[in-house]
C-alpha cells in the first residue's frame, strides 16, 4: 500500500510541474512577444522542466522496477503501449492545428509554443518509459562491472539536471564531450542482451513486432517535436532577436536520453533477429535440463547419501554460476547435519539463523522473474560477504528432508531460469535418496500395519459391548470405521432406576489421533455424566476439560441426553452434531431437532456456555429417536450423489413398526445399497431408541 501511494504522489507532482512548466515559459513567451517585462523569472522554465523530469524517473522506477510479475515482453508492451499513446495524442494535436487551417491562431507563437510544450512532455514520458524497461533488461543477469557502469549512466544523466538548473552558459566542446561520453556509455551498456536468449521463439516474434513499432513510434515522436521546435524557433521573431522559450535541443539530458533509448531499441530488434535460428536449440537445451529428473539416473545406487549430497551441491553451483552453497539435511535423531561447499560451516550457521531471526519463512517466489529479495535481510547481517540466496526443499516422497541453500556475493543475482535449473537437481536428488530408503520404510510400514491392528482392538474395546437396557424402551447401535481406527463413540450409563445417559459423538479427522481423543472422551462422559448434571452443564465441562488435550484445529461433536423414564422426557444438549431424527408415532411424521450448539474444543474459554443449551421434550409410545453420525448423512453413491436427511427419515418411515434393532439393520443395508460398496469413506455411527 505504501508503495501505490508513493506512485500516486509522484504521477501527480508529474502532472503540477508539467502543468507549472506550460505556464511559466507560455508566460516568457507572450511578455517577450509584446515586448513587455516577463514577471516569470527566466530560470524558471529550465527548474520545473528537471522536477518534471525527476518525478517520472521515480515513478516509472516505482511502477516498473518495483513490479516483479512482469516479464521481458510484458516490458516491450508497457513500451509499446506508452509510445502508441503518446503517438496518437500528438497525432490529434496535429488533427487539431489541420482543422484550424491557416487562421491567426495557428501562426501565432504562443499558440506554436503550446503544442510544442505539449509534445515536449508527451516525448518526455514515453522516453523515461523505455529507459526503465531497457534498464531492467540490462541488468537482468548483472555482474558488478556491469552495475558500476549502469550507476555511473545512471547518476551521470541526473547531474546534467543541476546543469541546466543552474543556467550555466553552453560551452560548446564541453556540449560535445558530455553527448559523446553518454553516447558511448549507452552503446556500451546496450551489448548486454542477456534476455534475449530465454525468450521462446513465439516470444522472440511478439518482441521484434513491438521493437518495430516501438521505433516507429520514436522516429514520429523525435521528428514531431524536432518540427515544432524549428517552428516556434522561426516563429518567435520579435524585431530581429529571438524570443526566448525553452528549447530541448540545449538539454544534454533530453538528446541522451534520446540517444540511448533509440540505440537500445534498434540494437534489441537486430539481436532478437538474429536470434532467431538458434531459438529452437536453446529452447531444446532448456528441456533437457528441466527434464533430467526424467531421463537421468546419474548418481549409482551404491553410492552413500553423502554422495549424492556433495554432487548436488557441486552442480547447482556450478549450474547458476553461484559462489557458495549448503545442504542441510535433517537426520533420523531429529538433528540437522550441514554439508558445505565454498563456504565455512559458521558463515552458513549464520546467515540461517539471521534469516529466522528476520522471520523470513521462504526464499523463493518461483512466480516472478526474480527471486523474492532478501538483500535487506542479508545486508543486514553484519560480516557476511553474500547478498543473494536461492533456497530450495528436498523431498523424499513428500516429506521435505532438508534444503538447498545456494549464494551469491551479488544483491538479487538470481533469476527465475535458474531456479528451474536447481528445482530439477532438488527434486532427482531426492529420488536418490529414496533408494536408499525403501527398505527401511518397507520395514517401518509393516510394523505400522502391525500397530493399527493393536489400535483397532483397543478401539472396539472402548465401545460398549452391552448397551443400557430398559422395560420403557429399546435400544441398538452400530459403529464401522473407515480406517482401522476411527473417531466415532457412542455410550450409555444408568444414572439411577429411572434415568439412563446417552452419547454419541465424533472426532475430527481419522486414525490413531481420531481413536485417542475417542478413549478421552468416553473417560470424561462417565467421569461427568454420574454426577446426574444438565446436559449444558455437561458439555461445559466437558469443553473444559478437552481444551487442554485438544490440539487446535480439532474438535468433537457430541450430543448428549437423559432419559427420564418416571417423567417420559428426553433432556439433552447439542454441541455441533447432527441434528436429532426423531418419530413421532401420534403424528406419524419425522422432524429434525436443529438446536443449537457449537462443538467442544471450538471456543476455548469460558464463553462456551453462552454457546449452549438444554432442550427437552416428552415422548410416547412408539416414538423413535435416531442418533447417528456424519458419515451417514454424507455416504455417497457411485454419481456423488449423498445419502442425505431426507432419505434417511424416509428409511425410517418404512420400519417405524419394527424394533430398534431391526430398523438399525434395515437403515445400514440400505446405506451399503446405496454407497453400492461397503468400503466406506467416513466412519458410520448410529444408535436406535424406540420407546414403548
Amino acid at each position: 500500500m505504501r508503495t501505490k501511494a508513493i506512485i500516486r504522489l509522484l504521477f501527480t507532482v508529474g502532472v503540477i510541474t508539467w502543468l507549472g512548466l506550460m505556464l511559466t515559459d507560455i508566460s516568457i513567451v507572450f511578455s517577450s512577444k509584446n515586448n513587455i517585462q516577463a514577471e516569470v523569472p527566466l530560470w524558471l522554465p529550465n527548474v520545473i522542466l528537471n522536477l518534471f523530469i525527476i518525478s517520472l524517473y521515480y515513478y516509472y522506477k516505482f511502477k516498473v522496477e518495483h513490479d516483479e510479475v512482469l516479464n521481458f515482453v510484458d516490458l516491450l508492451w508497457r513500451v509499446f503501449a506508452t509510445g502508441l499513446i503518446s503517438t496518437v495524442i500528438s497525432l490529434s494535436l496535429r488533427l487539431v492545428e489541420y482543422l484550424l487551417g491557416g487562421t491567426i491562431l495557428t501562426t501565432h507563437v504562443v499558440f506554436a509554443e503550446l503544442i510544442y510544450l505539449l509534445n515536449l512532455g508527451l516525448m518526455i514520458g514515453f522516453l523515461m518509459m523505455a529507459f526503465t524497461a531497457w534498464k531492467r533488461l540490462i541488468l537482468y543477469q548483472k555482474s558488478k562491472w556491469l552495475l558500476r557502469l549502469w550507476t555511473v549512466f545512471e547518476y551521470g544523466l541526473l547531474l546534467t539536471l543541476v546543469y541546466h538548473s543552474l543556467r550555466l552558459p553552453i560551452v560548446e566542446w564541453l556540449y560535445s564531450a558530455l553527448l559523446g561520453i553518454f553516447i558511448v556509455l549507452g552503446l556500451v551498456l546496450s551489448g548486454n542482451m542477456k534476455w534475449v536468449a530465454f525468450l521462446n521463439f513465439r516470444q522472440k516474434w511478439t518482441g521484434l513486432l513491438l521493437l518495430l513499432l516501438t521505433i516507429f513510434y520514436l522516429l514520429y515522436i523525435f521528428y514531431t517535436i524536432g518540427s515544432y521546435a524549428t517552428s516556434v524557433g522561426e516563429a518567435a521573431t520579435l524585431n530581429g532577436d529571438k524570443i526566448i522559450f525553452l528549447d530541448y535541443r540545449a538539454h544534454i539530458f533530453i538528446i541522451c536520453l534520446m540517444s540511448f533509448v533509440t540505440l537500445y531499441s534498434i540494437f534489441s530488434f537486430l539481436v532478437i533477429l538474429f536470434n532467431l535460428p538458434t531459438t529452437s536449440v536453446f529452447e531444446q537445451k532448456l528441456e533437457e535440463v528441466v527434464n533430467f529428473q526424467r531421463i537421468s539416473q546419474s548418481i549409482q545406487t551404491e553410492q552413500s547419501e553423502e554422495s549424492v549430497y556433495n554432487i548436488l551441491l557441486e552442480t547447482s553451483v556450478s549450474t547458476v554460476f553461484a559462489d557458495a552453497a549448503w545442504l542441510e539435511i535433517k537426520s533420523n535423531a531429529h538433528e540437522n547435519k550441514l554439508f558445505t561447499y565454498k563456504i565455512t560451516d559458521k558463515e552458513a550457521h549464520d546467515i540461517i539463523a539471521h534469516l529466522q531471526k528476520q522471520n523470513v519463512k521462504g526464499v523463493l517466489d518461483q512466480g516472478t522473474d526474480r527471486t523474492k529479495n532478501l538483500s535487506k535481510h542479508l545486508s543486514s547481517l553484519k560480516g557476511s560477504r553474500f547478498r543473494s540466496i536461492l533456497a530450495f526443499p528436498i523431498y523424499v516422497k513428500g516429506e521435505n528432508i532438508g534444503t538447498l541453500a545456494l549464494l551469491k556475493e551479488l544483491a538479487e543475482g538470481f533469476n527465475k531460469e535458474m531456479t528451474r535449473i536447481v528445482s530439477t537437481f532438488a527434486n532427482q536428488a531426492g529420488i536418490s535418496i529414496e533408494n536408499f530408503r525403501l527398505m527401511e520404510e518397507a520395514l517401518q510400514n509393516e510394523r505400522y500395519k502391525e500397530e493399527l491392528k493393536i489400535a483397532k482392538t483397543v478401539q472396539k474395546s472402548l465401545l460398549p459391548q452391552v448397551l443400557e437396557q430398559d422395560e420403557a424402551f429399546d435400544i441398538a447401535a452400530f459403529s464401522e470405521s473407515a480406517d482401522e481406527v476411527g473417531g466415532d463413540y457412542y455410550d450409555t450409563l444408568r444414572l439411577n432406576d429411572h434415568q439412563v445417559c446417552l452419547i454419541v459423538a465424533d472426532v475430527s479427522g481419522k486414525g490413531t489421533t481420531a481413536a485417542f481423543h475417542m478413549s478421552q472422551m468416553k473417560g470424561i462422559f462417565h467421569s461427568l455424566a454420574q454426577h446426574c448434571i444438565a446436559p449444558n452443564e455437561f458439555m461445559i465441562r466437558a469443553n473444559q476439560a478437552l481444551v487442554h488435550c485438544l490440539e487446535r484445529g480439532s474438535f468433537i461433536s457430541a450430543t448428549f441426553f437423559i432419559v427420564d423414564t418416571q417423567a417420559r422426557t428426553v433432556t439433552y444438549a447439542r454441541a455441533g452434531h447432527c441434528p436429532l431424527l426423531y418419530y413421532r408415532a401420534a403424528q406419524d411424521a419425522t422432524e429434525y431437532f436443529k438446536d443449537r450448539g457449537i462443538a467442544l474444543g471450538m471456543v476455548r474459554n469460558k464463553s462456551y456456555s453462552n454457546f449452549i443449551q438444554s432442550n427437552e421434550f416428552e415422548y410416547q409410545s412408539g416414538d423413535i429417536m435416531v442418533l447417528y453420525t456424519d458419515g451417514i448423512t454424507e455416504a455417497k453413491d457411485n454419481r456423488n450423489e449423498e445419502f442425505g436427511y431426507d432419505r434417511l427419515a424416509h428409511v425410517v418411515q418404512e420400519v417405524k413398526d419394527l424394533p430398534a434393532r431391526q430398523i438399525q439393520e434395515y437403515m445400514i443395508s440400505r446405506l451399503y445399497e446405496f454407497s453400492g460398496t461397503e468400503n466406506i469413506n467416513d466412519d458410520y455411527t448410529t444408535m436406535i431408541v424406540k420407546f414403548k
